[in-house]
């Protein structure tokens, strides 16, 4: 598995351009073999952090190489953000427990 780590700042004049970005990108990841699942957080101090799991790295660069991300990336750089950074990590080991006895915290 592949996950992507992408943390990143606004630019605040551009709030609706990001979102109308990110709900067109989103429909079109969803769709792409390989693609897992990904999540989003915002920290108290307004970083973004959005991990994003692939099958492998043939699907990530599939991504990497759609046209329509491409121009989400271009659009990113160029005035969505302030400034951002993209780890690419290998996942070398992967292991999750989750106790039925216990409910989730909401």
């Amino acid at each position: 598995m592949i996950l992507t780590v992408f943390r990143s700042r606004l630019n605040a004049q551009t709030l609706d351009d990001y979102r109308r970005c990110t709900e067109r990108t989103v429909a079109l990841v969803r769709d792409l073999p390989g693609y897992i699942g990904h999540k989003g957080f915002v920290a108290d101090d307004g970083e973004r952090v959005t991990l994003v799991e692939f099958a492998s790295e043939d699907a990530l660069h599939a991504w990497a190489r759609h046209p329509v991300h491409a121009e989400a990336k271009r659009n990113g750089r160029s005035a969505l953000f302030t400034e951002y950074r993209v780890q690419v990590c290998q996942v070398l080991r992967d292991s999750a427990e989750r106790s039925s006895a216990s409910a989730p915290i909401a």
